[in-house]
């Protein structure tokens, strides 16, 4: 598993959420920065800068990392059209290209329509960008409503089964679920210890009663009930990844590790559709 250098503290937490997420997925797809250049077409600096919080990836390089890693874009583009608009004015600079492999750092007349020789067809050529770009940014906040359950609840889920909330597909939980489990979206509590109930639910595998998913993708920064789910599962198994309050900290990381250490795994602290395969045993 990768060992990030800590994001900026000044991020704002939807700027960071993207981040987090694409350093999961690039993770989970075991490239390296050289060979997600080479795949994507943006450059190793410029996927450093995306990837430690020094930049916005523009969303054709978001798309590029999806079919590298080959995952379905939708979440991430989602992720990213926030990640825009809570960031508008902010600290960070959003890529308007980014570098490619190509050559340097795409616009290098990114200031020839502003400056002090532009005639009127080049300064209303800004003022029609400037039009575009706020109706860009209005969108994106509409995006932003639309999606903070995602941003709440299932940072990431590869696309493949809903991981937020109480899932559907629950006939097992619905047997498993044990009463007074609260539904909806995750909210942390700092100090919060959920009661972990483990049962053995009709298709023959462990349920705590928060999560049914199998494959949802959590690792360190999550927060959601799937991380409850977890917790409670390795705690049914032996280990200890602290209380069960839905927060994915450096505990459960090392006791996700020591799981998938002990099933013959590949250790990366994250939990995956393998490692939910052995919890749910």
């Amino acid at each position: 598993m990768s060992r990030w250098k800590e994001l900026p503290g000044s991020l704002d937490p939807r700027v960071r959420q993207l981040a987090v997420q694409m350093r999961r997925i690039k993770d989970h797809s075991g490239l390296g920065l050289e060979a997600l250049a080479g795949r994507t077409g943006y450059s190793r600096a410029s996927w450093d800068r995306y990837l430690n919080g020094r930049a916005i990836p523009p969303r054709q390089a978001v798309k590029a990392l999806a079919r590298a890693c080959d995952i379905d874009p939708d979440r991430l583009l989602a992720l990213h059209e926030v990640a825009l608009a809570a960031d508008a004015g902010g600290e960070v600079r959003a890529d308007p290209v980014g570098e490619t492999e190509a050559g340097p750092e795409a616009g290098s007349d990114a200031g020839a329509d502003s400056g002090p020789d532009s005639g009127p067809d080049d300064q209303g050529r800004v003022r029609g960008r400037g039009r575009r770009m706020r109706g860009a940014v209005l969108a994106a906040v509409v995006v932003v409503a639309a999606v903070t359950v995602l941003l709440v609840t299932a940072p990431w889920d590869g696309g493949r089964e809903r991981t937020g909330g109480r899932p559907a597909p629950a006939d097992a939980m619905a047997s498993a679920a044990p009463t007074g489990t609260p539904t909806g979206a995750f909210v942390y509590r700092a100090g919060k210890d959920y009661p972990c109930t483990v049962h053995r639910a009709g298709d023959g595998l462990l349920y705590a009663g928060y999560s049914g998913t199998r494959a949802g993708l959590i690792g360190m920064g999550s927060t959601q009930w799937p991380v409850v789910e977890a917790q409670c599962l390795l705690r049914h198994h032996g280990l200890s990844p602290g209380i069960a309050d839905g927060n994915f900290g450096a505990r459960t990381e090392h006791a996700v590790e020591q799981l998938q250490g002990r099933a013959h795994l590949r250790v990366d602290g994250i939990v995956g559709e393998d490692t939910w395969g052995v919890l749910r045993k």
